[in-house]
């Protein structure tokens, strides 16, 4: 297929969360999507990590637009006031919010579930822009956004570890495979010993 860049299909990884500037915790989301991309003939062209901030993020998203044909944004899609990525995303596309009726069922029947009543801020994770879906998430409150616009993707997904790697295996690398024409990416490791870094330079 010919994407906007080419032949080959290049992605961006976009981490929100302060808590990811301050040290706080460790970026393993994207070490592992990095890592899963290869196999689906994605090429990864950077990655990049923005705080809790509305103006910052809708920048990244547009750098990441003109460079790159898939973005895929992790984190950022909870219920509270500094959850911004559904409103970061929508103000880039230009496009209204409207609440996606299936996943406040789903929402509601999640709550009766646990025997709590569903809080009014969970209702935002029941929103959805017009050129995107809901990505089920089995495992959290929180579904995914999965948008394609102008031969380009933008992939959402929660930040928590355990509820984004069962949404990527499940519903998101199952959509990107083959769309880079079959093609894979392969890596081969050379393991030295006793040899500097130049002189193994030369050797190679």
């Amino acid at each position: 297929p010919f994407w906007r860049g080419g032949l080959s299909l290049k992605a961006e990884i976009i981490s929100i969360g302060t808590e990811l500037l301050l040290g706080e915790i460790v970026n393993t989301n994207a070490s592992y999507l990095a890592g899963s991309l290869p196999a689906l003939g994605i090429d990864l062209y950077c990655i990049t990590v923005v705080g809790d901030n509305l103006p910052r993020f809708k920048e990244a998203l547009e750098r990441a637009w003109g460079r790159s044909d898939i973005i895929i944004a992790t984190g950022g899609l909870g219920p509270t006031e500094d959850d911004l990525t559904r409103e970061a995303i929508a103000g880039f596309l230009g496009e209204e919010m409207t609440v996606d009726e299936a996943q406040v069922k789903i929402l509601e029947e999640r709550f009766r579930k646990r025997q709590m009543p569903i809080p009014a801020r969970n209702l935002k994770q029941a929103m959805v822009v017009p050129s995107g879906c809901a990505i089920p998430n089995p495992r959290g409150t929180a579904p995914g956004w999965w948008v394609e616009r102008d031969d380009g993707i933008i992939v959402a997904l929660p930040g928590p570890p355990r509820e984004l790697r069962p949404m990527w295996e499940r519903e998101v690398a199952p959509r990107l495979e083959g769309r880079s024409g079959g093609m894979v990416l392969v890596t081969r490791t050379l393991k030295t010993f006793g040899a500097g870094e130049a002189l193994v330079d030369e050797m190679v």
